[in-house]
């Protein structure tokens, strides 16, 4: 809760500034208003609280009703929530409110159609750090909504041994042992491997996960029958929804899409005063 009320304050110091002068000098104080939330399209709802909590953070007497829960699919002209209070606090806090709730419906419904075109297949689609600066935790619970799985969260939660860090490191082997050395013995260790040579590496080494980056679908189905289970594999780098079917098929558990967080459409929503 403490992040959303940051996020949101921070939102609201940048739009409002010094003050909303257009409603200042054309809205009287004290006029009465009420609203709705509307979807101007298909799509999967998240974010729905926190598009409360604009007008809450603006006024504690300003009333706000969900109408609909985070991950349902909403439908083109279905209103999302009611808002009741001062005009002058509806309008300051309109474009905050959907500018958060359109780009986390937008997440949450480009993971939908991900999750979907996979199903079956035993995998399961995440997410990765490639998310916009200040808005980490509204977009990976976005993910979640949207029938996804989250990676890790920060650099601080999980270990990733990646191309760099192995160069840097002077090999996989090495860069393991370090890491297990430093690390609690609960955590798990991933392996970033680009070849079946580095993957054969990662497994001796004793990674827990190995990601499997850039991989054709003939070298992931390779890739997978050598892990054999003794690892779980995750294949990343190239994924959309026309080549996300196919990887699901190579038999991988994860497959991890920076796309869900950096290249969504954020979907139309509207507030509409009655």
């Amino acid at each position: 809760m403490f992040e959303i009320e940051r996020i949101v304050r921070q939102a609201l110091q940048e739009d409002i500034g010094l003050g909303d002068i257009t409603t200042q000098a054309t809205v009287l104080p004290g006029t009465p208003a009420r609203a709705e939330l509307v979807a101007k399209q298909p799509f999967v709802l998240a974010g729905i609280e926190v598009a409360g909590e604009v007008f809450r953070q603006l006024d504690k007497t300003v009333a706000f009703e969900p109408l609909k829960r985070d991950s349902e699919t909403m439908q083109q002209g279905e209103v999302l929530a009611w808002i009741k209070g001062e005009a002058a606090t509806l309008l300051q806090g309109e474009r905050v409110a959907l500018n958060l709730l359109q780009r986390m419906s937008g997440i949450a419904t480009l993971t939908a159609e991900f999750v979907a075109t996979v199903a079956g297949t035993g995998a399961t689609i995440v997410d990765t750090r490639k998310t916009t600066p200040g808005l980490r935790s509204l977009e990976k619970y976005s993910v979640r909504m949207g029938g996804g799985k989250n990676h890790r969260t920060s650099l601080y939660d999980g270990v990733l041994i990646k191309e760099n860090h192995i160069a840097a490191a002077g090999g996989i082997a090495i860069a393991v042992e370090r890491a297990r050395a430093r690390i609690a013995h609960l955590m798990k260790i991933e392996i970033e491997t680009r070849d079946l040579q580095e993957v054969a590496q990662a497994l001796e080494a004793g990674a827990d996960i190995i990601l499997l980056d850039n991989m054709s679908p003939a070298q992931l189905v390779e890739a997978v029958a050598l892990v054999d289970g003794r690892a779980v594999t995750e294949a990343s780098g190239g994924v959309n929804l026309e080549t996300v079917r196919d990887i699901a098929e190579t038999g991988v558990d994860l497959i991890s899409i920076g796309a869900l967080t950096h290249s969504y459409r954020a979907v139309d929503i509207s507030m509409l005063f009655q």
